[in-house]
């Protein structure tokens, strides 16, 4: 299932790697976000096979994948970008890995970049964590310190915190039963968000390395965007709010708040204007918005089935931010020692 949203050639890029790579039957939903361009033409007279919803607004990443995952009529569903490029034979390596273990519900192929061939991608990279305050990194990328990929964690434990959206194949069962993402977020964080609630469920999120995958990062919001500065910083805020307990959100929020006013203070430093908006937008937006936040919180309350306990210990006790800026800290192995 590919959302998209513009960007014909990436797209057929994208649908000629797939039918090239995988030896497995696909059946291919596109999920077009109103595109402007010649995209959903160029589906219909070259890929012909292609199931086309065709959108009347765009609903964003989480939307389009909403719209998509419902009309699924498979056990297993592929969460795929539009500006990926694959190795043969990774979706049944995903497929594997899934089917190895039925407390996976989630997992991602290696991503690296398609621009510098030899670096992991910023999008994933090979396998995602997160801090407790909310802050994701990777294995392969720390803030935005991105590693070269030398197999340092091709045999590291497959176990993580989230899968990339960027492309991930998941039990369509247990997607629908932790209430799919969250249309809010439009983009960006909403398949954190997403498993962490299928987390507390009690499956778990793995990645497989052996399955390898090209992205071209920022393709639909670029890395300078202050659209996704602003996504960022409140679908994290969000998403803590969220899925917390109580306790643990008195806890941990006055200190995620601390740290997101040290990074206010070092954008006014360096007249990052852009970080500064998008800071006091999230912030904005969140005072502002607390009946989706309490509706938010019943829903995950509904699902859970693990404790906060239990999902913490997954999770980096500390700040990823300061151990990057503070202590130099580049590279997720460094975090462990």
């Amino acid at each position: 299932m590919i959302p998209h949203y513009n960007g014909e050639e990436i797209l057929r890029d994208c649908l000629a790697s797939l039918a090239s790579t995988c030896r497995l039957p696909l059946y291919i939903i596109l999920v077009d976000n109103a595109s402007s361009d010649g995209s959903v033409a160029m589906v219909r007279a070259k890929f012909p096979s292609v199931e086309i919803i065709q959108l009347e607004k765009n609903y964003g990443f989480a939307g389009g994948c909403n719209i998509g995952v419902k009309a699924v009529r498979t056990p297993f569903v592929l969460i795929l970008n539009n500006d990926t490029i694959h190795a043969p034979g990774w979706i049944e390596l995903l497929l594997a890995k899934l089917q190895s273990d039925e407390k996976i519900a989630v997992v991602q192929p290696k991503i690296r970049s398609f621009q510098n061939r030899e670096y992991f991608d910023y999008s994933g990279a090979c396998g995602g964590e997160i801090d407790i305050f909310g802050f994701p990194f990777a294995h392969g990328r720390i803030v935005e310190h991105v590693e070269k990929d030398k197999g340092q964690y091709d045999q590291f434990y497959d176990r993580i915190f989230w899968a990339s959206g960027t492309a991930f194949l998941a039990r369509t069962e247990i997607l629908r039963k932790a209430g799919l993402f969250d249309e809010t977020f439009f983009a960006h964080m909403e398949e954190i968000d997403l498993q962490w609630r299928i987390q507390l469920l009690g499956y778990d999120i793995a990645v497989e390395p052996k399955a390898l995958i090209r992205h071209r990062s920022g393709f639909t919001l670029g890395a300078e965007s202050p659209f996704k500065k602003y996504l960022n910083h409140r679908n994290s805020l969000l998403m803590l709010l969220a899925n917390y307990r109580l306790l643990i959100t008195m806890y941990i929020f006055p200190i995620r708040i601390l740290l997101d006013y040290l990074a206010l203070g070092f954008s006014v430093l360096n007249k990052d204007w852009g970080r500064v908006r998008a800071i006091c937008k999230a912030h904005a937006w969140i005072l502002f918005h607390p009946g989706h936040i309490f509706r938010k919180r019943r829903q995950v309350t509904s699902l859970r089935k693990v404790s906060d306990k239990q999902i913490m210990v997954r999770m980096y006790h500390g700040s990823i931010a300061l151990s990057f800026y503070l202590f130099g800290k580049r590279r997720y192995l460094d975090i462990l020692k």
